[in-house]
């Protein structure tokens, strides 16, 4: 991978007033890199992810999107917001599945999906509609298209949210706990979608607390904790042989948890 990173954080800062939510994180994910952040409750994952999509302004630092600054431009040698319009727009080429559903439950699950690619990219409803359909199938779903959220399992509504985050072409997908949300027995009909994305080349950062998909999928995984990234691998870095005590005991606590749920009737 040695072309310019599709996506570039640099010192980024973050409060919620006393509580310093990111305290100086970095990272760059290239063309195709699936980047998985992994950490506990709290550490910073989610700000992270809600930053980078710009639900959240930065305290400092600053982010890039194909070498655009995000967020920001400079006006008269001075760093100023970005009007909504042009920020919307950054938004637009970032596609962002959350750990709520966040689906229109009057609309229909096409309508859902073609709103946004009429209203804000322009297309015609004719190419909305083919392409919609298109992810439908792709998600599983290519029946539901005239269903509304409230007929759908949480599963379902997961893989649609993720068909109408897909369906605006982004340059980098995020995922803010794709599966806490779900029912245990739901949650794989989730990651099997994201598997597929992933084998397709699509670049992606995905926040996860299912450490043996962040395993899996990962091209690079990250642990975070009190807004900073601790440390940066491969899976097998991370996984097999983690440098900081810290690390190891948060793994080892899922690995617990993990034989008292194998071990529980």
């Amino acid at each position: 991978m040695t072309a310019a990173p599709v996506l570039r954080v640099h010192d980024v800062r973050k409060r919620f007033g006393d509580h310093v939510a990111l305290d100086g994180v970095s990272l760059e994910v290239r063309a195709g890199e699936v980047v998985t952040v992994i950490g506990p409750s709290g550490s910073g994952k989610s700000t992270l992810v809600r930053c980078v999509h710009q639900l959240e302004g930065i305290d400092g630092g600053s982010m890039y999107l194909d070498g655009e600054l995000l967020g920001y431009e400079f006006h008269r040698g001075h760093l100023r917001p970005l009007p909504d319009r042009r920020a919307a727009a950054q938004r637009g080429r970032m596609g962002m599945v959350f750990q709520q559903f966040n689906l229109f439950a009057h609309w229909s699950v096409l309508r859902n999906l073609t709103e946004a690619q009429v209203a804000v990219h322009g297309r015609t409803p004719e190419q909305a509609r083919e392409e919609a359909l298109r992810l439908l199938e792709r998600v599983g779903l290519a029946g539901k298209a005239e269903a509304h959220p409230r007929q759908l399992s949480g599963g379902q509504q997961q893989r649609v949210a993720i068909a109408r985050a897909l369906a605006t072409n982004p340059r980098i997908m995020l995922f803010d706990e794709p599966t806490s949300a779900l029912d245990p027995e739901l949650v794989d009909e989730v990651l099997s979608v994201v598997r597929d994305l992933a084998a397709g080349g699509m670049t992606m950062i995905i926040v996860t607390h299912e450490m043996s998909f962040a395993r899996e999928v990962a091209d690079r995984c990250l642990f975070m904790e009190h807004g900073r990234v601790v440390e940066s691998g491969t899976p097998q870095e991370i996984f097999d042989r983690p440098a900081s005590p810290r690390l190891r005991a948060f793994l080892s606590r899922f690995s617990q948890e993990r034989v008292l749920e194998e071990n529980t009737p």
